[in-house]
């Protein structure tokens, strides 16, 4: 018995195995689940793994190197793959020591060291460059639905009008649609929707993989799981053409989950045309976290985030040489960003401010308030887009253009009324972390001069206005993330945790002013303002993103590179730590299982097997025909059940089609899996060894060994098979698929037992009501009757006194 790779179960499976803590996303909830607990039980682990890896028992002919490919909806055995690399690396040595004089020689092992670096190089530079031209594409198509640049209509609004913008923010360069403010709704409707209808169209039908943010299927990809076309040509092409539309058509979707897609997708573009990569999905796999590193780099201006959110969100397997190598990419996409300077500000991103004031310790109850809400922020998200999930796939699978349409109309047509609401988010998080004081650029819609006069009626109003914003958008955000357009929800978040924290930093101003000879405002200075709402709001977005991610390490990277104010890092870490207990509160990580059962309880038992002889081809052709098992334990015969080894289904068939081919051999020929004959002779026509093929060393585990740590090994090590053997006896396998049925099973009874409980609850409620109502009937008759005898007495008595 072994694995059968089944497209639906297996994606599910694999997923289930990759997620990073709750980390997010509707998707990633329904998609991923976070780690298991890491303690491992001090039982025994017998690995016969890959430390010998220059012995003759794990041979491979090159010309099944040749046509080895890897299927799709598959998984990978990146045990099997580190000992191909290791070999490969191992005669290459081997050939240097030989030929130690030949330029040659030196010129392959020159390259051979420095491919990888060459390689991250090449994919950091594009990554930088499309990033810079889909920023650029993205505010020129945002701006288009207010109006054009009169002498040089590609300029979007703020080139248009640089250096020549007046105080009040007016510009004659730059033509509305129109002066009626009726007119400029309907454009800007018109437009939005236009942009949403274009997207969707051409991701429905012509990129289906360029849908979503991409992350939960990355991950997926990196711990194994094999998806030809998500990480092709056309999916980079429509998803960087489409991400500026969805972007601009106003829905309530982020750039930067895609961004990492996209950079994916030049990663496996540029690692595909060097063989080293091609033959070695392992290696392959080290490029696509760099990639990952670079992509989140590009999209924060933050390139120690990025190599830091590769690690805590995207990895498991991250050696210290990808951690370089991941930093060095985006190292140099960060440079070719800045180069490019898409925004002409020097700034790698829009939001990028500096802090200069100092924070007061009273505020660190403010700062509680919004990691509070930072936590119920994602744990509401994450609730409620699982519910919208659940609704889309069921009613609206084949109508995801429309959804993306009308959804489009429907921000469209309210948002438009909110000034927080109808610019682009990446630009109201720039209005919104601002300072203010000494602000000398544009004020936009008077913020920072309403924010100065406490307690008048436009302060209220954008107290007001941003309150209403952060209701609205999260409502948006729960039903478009998930809409069939390039959709991240780092931004959106973002912008929800920033229009709070602002609609805080004003109320928390109000009390100062209010109030001032409070205690608690006895640290402030007299001469200086004593809170900043712009910190608040930059406060407010890191958790939010972090309830929603449910990451912290990588956050306060971020946002520190964001701002590059040393200042406010115990604050963002004071927020991230209760956002973190809050999400955990609500919303404990499903992976986080104590199974207290050894791997026995959960595996196969029922195991088909090769033997070391006893079988003939035909029988063999058999299996493979009524099978789709991935490979095969190899066992001396089955009465003792004594592991030899295991051997993969390709190579079994790459085996029996050469002998076929070339010897000729019969239906009836006798087949041998000795894997102690290491002998390249191959026999006549009747017989055919498959010594060579044969794996003498698949990861085996005690049967007592606990599921915990089994399921350790899988993400760790990422075989595809591990077998049980008790005193070098084979008793069961077990594959990730086995796992997740248990959990499955598990769960199903645990529901079923909470149904039946409540069932039973809600029987005996109803007896008691019953009996309750019963006994208040015969109350009522024994009243009545009481009633009935006591009118009766008084009548009599009244008879007797007349």
């Amino acid at each position: 018995m072994a694995v059968r790779d089944n497209e639906g179960l297996y994606s599910r499976v694999i997923n289930y195995l990759n997620s990073f803590q709750n980390s997010y996303t509707p998707v990633r909830q329904s998609l991923n689940v976070p780690r298991q607990n890491r303690t491992r039980a001090h039982a025994p682990i017998t690995s016969r793994n890959a430390l010998n890896s220059n012995n003759n028992n794990f041979k491979y002919d090159k010309a099944l190197e040749e046509i080895k490919r890897y299927e799709d909806f598959t998984t990978i055995d990146w045990v099997q793959d580190a000992i191909i690399e290791r070999s490969r690396m191992n005669a290459k040595r081997s050939a240097a020591i030989e030929n130690r004089s030949s330029w040659r020689t030196w010129l392959s092992s020159s390259c051979e060291a420095g491919q990888a670096w060459i390689v991250v190089s090449i994919v950091g530079a594009i990554i930088g460059f499309s990033a810079a031209l889909i920023d650029i594409t993205t505010e020129w198509v945002s701006d288009i639905k207010f109006g054009y640049c009169k002498n040089s209509w590609w300029l979007n609004q703020k080139f248009c009008c640089w250096e020549i913008e007046e105080q009040d923010g007016s510009c004659e360069e730059w033509i509305y649609w129109s002066e009626h403010y009726v007119i400029r709704w309907f454009c800007y409707v018109v437009f939005s929707t236009l942009f949403a209808t274009i997207c969707a169209y051409m991701i429905r039908y012509y990129a289906p993989y360029a849908a979503g943010s991409g992350i939960s299927e990355i991950k997926c990809i990196l711990a194994g799981f094999v998806m030809k076309g998500f990480l092709g040509g056309r999916t980079l092409l429509l998803k960087s053409v489409c991400l500026p539309l969805a972007i601009a058509s106003g829905l309530s979707v982020g750039k930067e989950g895609p961004s990492v897609h996209t950079a994916a997708c030049v990663g496996i573009f540029v690692s595909g045309l060097f063989e080293k990569y091609t033959r070695n999905k392992a290696k392959m796999r080290e490029i696509l976290s760099a990639s990952c590193a670079a992509g989140v780099a590009v999209a924060f201006g933050s390139p120690i985030g990025g190599v830091l959110f590769s690690f805590e969100e995207m990895s498991y397997n991250f050696p210290m040489k990808t951690m370089w190598r991941s930093f060095f990419c985006a190292l140099v996409a960060t440079v070719v960003l800045q180069g490019m300077n898409p925004f002409r500000t020097g700034k790698l991103v829009m939001f990028q401010v500096t802090y200069d004031r100092e924070w007061h310790f009273f505020e660190i109850i403010f700062f509680c308030i919004l990691g509070v809400f930072g936590g119920l922020y994602g744990a509401l998200v994450i609730k409620y887009n699982l519910k919208v999930q659940s609704y889309r796939k069921k009613y609206l699978k084949d109508y995801g253009v429309h959804e993306a349409i009308a959804l489009a109309f429907l921000t469209a047509l309210i948002g438009y009324f909110n000034i927080f609401m109808k610019l682009d988010m990446t630009e109201i998080l720039g209005v919104l972390f601002e300072e203010c004081e000494g602000k000398k650029s544009y004020d936009y819609e008077s913020l920072c001069k309403y924010s100065e006069i406490p307690g008048s009626l436009q302060y209220v109003r954008m107290i007001i206005l941003l309150l209403i914003a952060t209701f609205l958008r999260t409502g948006f955000v729960i039903i478009s993330y998930g809409a069939k357009v390039p959709a991240g929800i780092f931004i959106p978040s973002m912008v929800v945790g920033a229009t709070f924290g602002r609609f805080l930093g004003l109320c928390a101003k109000f009390l100062h002013d209010a109030y001032p000879d409070f205690p608690i405002f006895s640290s402030c200075k007299p001469d200086v303002s004593c809170v900043t709402p712009g910190m608040y709001a930059f406060l407010g977005a890191a958790a939010a993103l972090s309830g929603i991610m449910h990451l912290t390490v990588c956050i306060v990277v971020i946002m520190f590179e964001l701002t590059g104010a040393l200042t406010y890092i115990l604050p963002t870490m004071i927020t991230l730590m209760v956002t973190k207990t809050v999400g955990d509160f609500f919303g404990k990580d499903k992976e986080e299982y104590t199974f207290g059962v050894p791997v026995a309880t959960v595996m196969r038992k029922d195991l088909t097997v090769m033997t070391a002889s006893g079988l003939r081809l035909d029988e063999i052709d058999q299996i493979l025909l009524e099978s789709n098992f991935q490979g095969f334990p190899v066992v001396t015969d089955k009465k003792n059940m004594t592991l030899l080894g295991y051997i993969g289904r390709m190579e079994l068939k790459f085996a029996i089609d050469k002998a076929k081919r070339v010897r000729g051999v019969s239906s009836a020929a006798h087949c041998f899996f000795n894997p102690d004959n290491d002998s390249n002779e191959e026999s006549s026509s009747t017989s055919i060894d498959f010594a060579q093929y044969i794996n003498q060393t698949p990861i085996t585990v005690n049967p007592r060994l606990p599921l915990e740590t089994v399921m350790d090994l899988f993400k760790k090590m990422g075989p595809r098979v591990i077998l049980i053997e008790h005193t070098g006896k084979l008793v069961g396998l077990i594959t990730v698929k086995d796992v997740l049925k248990y959990i499955a099973r598990k769960e199903a009874e645990e529901e079923s037992i909470r149904i039946r409980n409540a069932s039973s609850s809600i029987e005996l409620t109803n007896n008691n009501n019953n009996i309750l109502l019963e006994e208040n009937t015969s109350l009522g008759s024994m009243n009545k009757k009481r009633g009935s005898d006591s009118f009766l007495e008084l009548g009599k008595s009244r008879d007797s006194d007349l």
